[in-house]
């Protein structure tokens, strides 16, 4: 059974916000990721989105998330990235998430993440949030201490990161 309609995430900086990626996204998104293609391959992730086609994308974006969430990061309206919550075993989830490389740094990540956990907690009745790490990639792990994560786990290619969610 389709889901309703998923809310947009207001965050706290002023023109950021979290819009579901749907199919009618699916030129901005490919023309996103054609601009990232170095960016995002740099430490050996995300390597379907690097490779994608605009036929990839579509097919990407027509699959239903089930219960996972799938947001594009907008800056006044921009598509500058994405930010995901996966529903692996709920109320525990996985996140994923990426901005424009002409975007990092300036706090966009950090708030889009923050604005989608507190949501994660307060909608969907979440209790964790992990992330996986590539080693090297100092960035994420800093946004990751920034947001209360903690690491919990070692593997050959990254580190695991959990956030609780409850109090």
């Amino acid at each position: 059974m389709p889901r309703g309609p998923v809310p947009d995430i207001r965050t706290h900086v002023p023109g950021l916000v979290l819009r579901e990626l749907t199919l009618e996204d699916a030129d901005a998104y490919y023309a996103l990721l054609d601009r990232n293609r170095e960016h995002l391959s740099r430490l050996g992730n995300y390597r379907e989105e690097s490779g994608a086609t605009p036929a990839w994308v579509r097919e990407h974006l027509s699959e239903d998330p089930g219960l996972s969430h799938r947001y594009g990061i907008r800056l006044n309206g921009e598509l500058i990235g994405r930010v995901d919550l996966i529903a692996v075993a709920p109320p525990r989830y996985g996140t994923g998430y990426w901005l424009c490389e002409s975007h990092v740094g300036a706090g966009h990540a950090t708030a889009a993440c923050a604005a989608l956990y507190v949501y994660a907690a307060r909608e969907l009745g979440a209790t964790d949030i992990f992330a996986g790490v590539t080693h090297g990639n100092a960035k994420s792990v800093a946004l990751l201490e920034r947001l209360g994560f903690d690491p919990v786990a070692e593997f050959e290619d990254y580190t695991r990161f959990r956030l609780s969610l409850v109090q």
